[in-house]
């Protein structure tokens, strides 16, 4: 890969590391539920994660004026603050795919647009946070994704370049990102992908639809 050494191996966090969406549908469905609103499905609203709890509020509940929109997200904020991690897992294959990629000596860690209210209690609930070389929130730097500034971050903390790293996520802001901070960049397929996202197009330099792929990726590099 003309010169490219892996030292780093990055994620995204909703949708990429772990499948959070079962405890921000239920905790959108409690706001919703408070304001005698339907309730919404994780198949109907799972593609809105990537973009934010109010795209997710904003998707169940279009017709509300951004005042109420705002009143439903602290109910909603508040709650999932509450129960970050009551159902909460991993992506099947992300467990041995993070064990794969410590054997090899690899770093690994997670940049997110996530806030840091939520990323790093998530953190510690799965066991991951002394595991991590680093961790980046939505609002640890200035600028989140696709800005570059949280990736670079990322790199400074786990004390790699950003060159020998790549970077795995399911939204093209995560791609863009990655590009932009002038790492490898792998599209995850598995996730909250949005059924009319063409993730083929965002430049990512392989589509991933298992993280068992992910393995197989990393080994390949490794071996050239």
């Amino acid at each position: 890969m003309n010169g490219f050494k892996l030292d780093c191996v990055l994620f995204d966090l909703d949708g990429t590391l772990v499948d959070t969406a079962p405890d921000l549908v239920a905790c959108l469905n409690q706001a919703l539920a408070a304001y005698d609103l339907p309730a919404t499905r994780d198949a109907d609203i799972k593609h809105c994660i990537s973009m934010g709890a109010l795209a997710m509020i904003k998707y169940a509940a279009p017709n509300l004026d951004s005042s109420k929109q705002n009143q439903l997200l602290d109910y909603m904020l508040d709650c999932y603050q509450s129960n970050i991690a009551a159902h909460s897992r991993f992506f099947d294959g992300i467990s041995e795919t993070l064990a794969t990629i410590e054997t090899l000596g690899l770093k690994w860690g997670v940049v997110t647009n996530k806030r840091e209210r939520f990323t790093l209690p998530l953190m510690d609930a799965l066991n991951l946070s002394s595991r991590a070389a680093c961790v980046v929130s939505g609002d640890t730097t200035a600028n989140s994704k696709p800005h570059p500034e949280p990736m670079l971050a990322a790199c400074r903390q786990a004390g790699v370049s950003p060159e020998n790293c790549v970077y795995i996520g399911d939204a093209s802001h995560d791609i863009a990102a990655g590009k932009n901070a002038n790492m490898k960049t792998l599209a995850a397929l598995y996730g909250y992908i949005k059924e009319n996202d063409q993730p083929e197009n965002w430049g990512a330099d392989a589509l991933i639809e298992h993280p068992q792929q992910l393995q197989q990726w990393i080994q390949a590099t490794l071996c050239h």
